[in-house]
């Protein structure tokens, strides 16, 4: 590359960090002077961009992990708190989506958990579900003047992005149809 001002310089991207043949030049040279230390410029402005950038995102990352979580009674007394609603129109219609956390569904790995163990869990949650949709979910849409085609409780046994997959994460869903005073079971 050819500088304005005539001189021979090495090309500063794509090349080996090494000084040109006939030496480099001490003001705006690559290898030795003065331009070797404004050569990782764009790198260092990068580093310290990011830097900046994780320092300012952290605290909202934070937050949004230690989000105030509302806890919230259900028949089998395990520990449940609502984490958020959503409301979704994605499917064509409205649906009203209601996550719970529920850390106790945390997964026994298939080999060490039998049948009988597998079907009272189910049945623990589904139950605490069904109670959920008509003690929770049906008085939040009267509150907020909401008439969905369905609503889907969902519990995980720790927090997840809505839409983003976690092979570690335990979850359970269950479909309602909101009827008057009652939740009508829906085959998902």
């Amino acid at each position: 590359m050819i500088r304005a001002s005539q001189k021979e310089t090495a090309p500063t991207f794509g090349a080996a960090p090494a000084a040109p043949a006939r030496g480099a030049q001490v003001f705006w040279g690559r290898g030795c002077g003065f331009l070797a230390s404004h050569a990782s410029m764009p790198k260092r402005f990068a580093a310290a961009f990011l830097v900046a950038t994780a320092q300012m995102t952290a605290p909202a990352i934070a937050q949004e992990a230690t989000a105030e979580l509302i806890a919230v009674e259900v028949p089998s007394g395990q520990d449940v708190a609502l984490k958020e609603v959503l409301l979704d129109e994605s499917p064509g219609a409205l649906w009203v989506r209601f996550r719970f956390i529920a850390p106790g569904i945390k997964a026994v790995r298939d080999e060490e958990q039998d049948e009988e163990t597998a079907a009272k869990l189910f049945e623990r949650n589904a139950g605490d579900m069904d109670h959920l949709c008509e003690s929770l979910a049906l008085e939040y849409l009267r509150h907020h003047q909401l008439s969905p085609a369905l609503v889907v409780i969902s519990f995980s046994d720790r927090p997840v992005k809505f839409g983003v997959q976690d092979a570690a994460a335990t979850q359970f869903f269950e479909a309602y149809r909101p009827e008057g005073e009652n939740c009508i079971w829906e085959a998902f």
